[in-house]
């Protein structure tokens, strides 16, 4: 219970730790300034260091958090925790122009333990999407160029910050030691602020700035499950499929004004707008996967993803909505993954590196939304290790990934390099020692 109490307190201080971002870049890119920012693929530093599948991933060293099926390929009394974090580096170019962006963050915290025989139960946190950007352009104006004379040179200022999380709990049963399924109900929760301001170099204008700040909720629920056939010499082979279901929106928006760029003091709130009853939502998304295993040797895994996005009317509600020269509307969301990974001897006491996890992978994803009528393309590669600690299964995850986003003819084009860490804890509770 002791153990229990300490995992239930490390998530709610993880909680609080996600909910002091506001005001900060939990991520960055341009692109982020649609909708509700950039999406995160759910997974742990194990499932990104493998090209971010595991829809039909059944490793009972590691925690799988893609398919809440998964949770019942485990020993029989193990405990599992993974706590990870992640930084990502990024080049942006937009013809002639550059720009650079670095964010470190906490990516990820999860617990699981079983629940009774075939039964076991699973809650976390990890982010769902972040919006980070910022972005000046300063003009100068020329004598009779305005009606209301000479205002020197003005600057014209946007940002956003802001994350939307998710908060996770579900549980899943194996039945006839072949067919696992799972469910989990999510609480999706977060705060975003968009702004965007002018200001003149002469003193006799006032800078004034507008922006929005959204406080979301939702709540859906994700079903899993997962059939594992042997084939015989140790070979298996895994089906996988989840559904997480459209969730509607709540929340409240509030517009509001600056009259001085200079203090938080002279912010004027002009309304504010309950999100429930607006038609916002969530998209769904519907995933199935395949996995071919040799035991603890070797495993090739692929996962296709698809979202439905058409309709959740963020291109239309302020707040959500950009004003740029290039508008944005819902799309479909999909994404193909691959990976692979292997032990080269799990049970060798002579050689450290030999009972190390090596794992690469490759992705392409298409984003929840359009930019000119056309959705952003990104692709990336991967690479990690999983380093064994100590005894059981415990070790240190590190994965590293490249990838470039900017395909299908977006006007910004970004080169990223991203690192994740994951701590793997494993033990075996409720051990009754006997002695002859």
């Amino acid at each position: 219970m002791r153990r229990i109490a300490a995992a239930v307190a490390g998530i709610l201080f993880s909680v609080a730790a996600y909910s002091q971002t506001e005001g900060t870049f939990s991520g960055y890119s341009p692109y982020s300034v649609y909708g509700i920012g950039n999406l995160h693929s759910l997974g742990n530093a194990y499932s990104f260091s493998r090209g971010g599948t595991g829809i039909a991933d059944r490793n009972h060293r590691f925690m799988n958090i893609l398919n809440p099926a998964s949770v019942t390929a485990r020993d029989s009394l193990s405990f599992m925790a993974d706590f990870g974090l992640s930084g990502k580096a990024s080049l942006f170019r937009d013809g002639n122009s550059k720009g650079i962006g670095n964010i470190y963050n906490i990516s990820d915290f999860a617990i699981s333990f079983p629940l009774w025989r075939n039964a076991a139960f699973m809650v976390g946190l990890t982010p769902f999407s972040d919006i980070g950007y910022s972005t000046t352009t300063t003009e100068k104006s020329s004598e009779g160029e305005s009606s209301i004379g000479y205002t020197g040179s003005r600057t014209y200022a946007a940002g956003g910050t802001g994350s939307v999380y998710q908060l996770f709990a579900g549980g899943g049963v194996t039945l006839w030691n072949r067919l696992s399924i799972g469910a989990q109900y999510m609480f999706l929760f977060g705060n975003i602020d968009k702004y965007s301001s002018v200001s003149f170099s002469e003193s006799s204008f006032r800078s004034i700035a507008a922006g929005d700040t959204i406080q979301v909720k939702a709540s859906t629920v994700k079903f899993g499950l997962q059939y594992e056939q042997p084939l015989g010499g140790n070979y298996k082979l895994s089906l996988g499929a989840t559904y997480r279901m459209k969730a509607a929106m709540r929340g409240q928006s509030i517009a509001y004004d600056y009259w001085s760029m200079s203090s938080d003091g002279n912010r004027i709130s002009r309304a504010e707008t309950p999100l429930k009853g607006e038609g916002l939502s969530f998209g769904d998304e519907l995933g199935a996967g395949l996995s071919f295993r040799k035991g603890d040797k070797w495993a090739v895994q692929m996962d296709y993803t698809r979202g439905n996005w058409t309709g959740t009317g963020f291109d239309s509600f302020r707040g959500f909505m950009n004003n740029s020269s290039h508008p944005f509307t819902g799309g479909i969301a999909q994404s193909i993954r691959g990976g692979f990974e292997i032990v080269p001897n799990a049970n060798d006491i002579r050689h450290y590196l030999n009972r190390a996890t090596y794992r690469a992978g490759a992705y392409f994803e298409q984003s929840y939304y359009k930019v000119d009528g056309k959705p952003l393309g990104t692709v990336g590669i991967t690479l990690g290790a999983t380093l064994p600690v100590y005894i059981w299964y415990n070790g240190l995850t590190v994965a590293l990934e490249a990838g470039y986003t900017g395909l299908g003819g977006a006007p910004v084009k970004e080169t990223f390099f991203s690192f994740h860490v994951g701590f793997n804890i494993f033990d075996i509770w409720f051990r009754k020692y006997q002695y002859e």
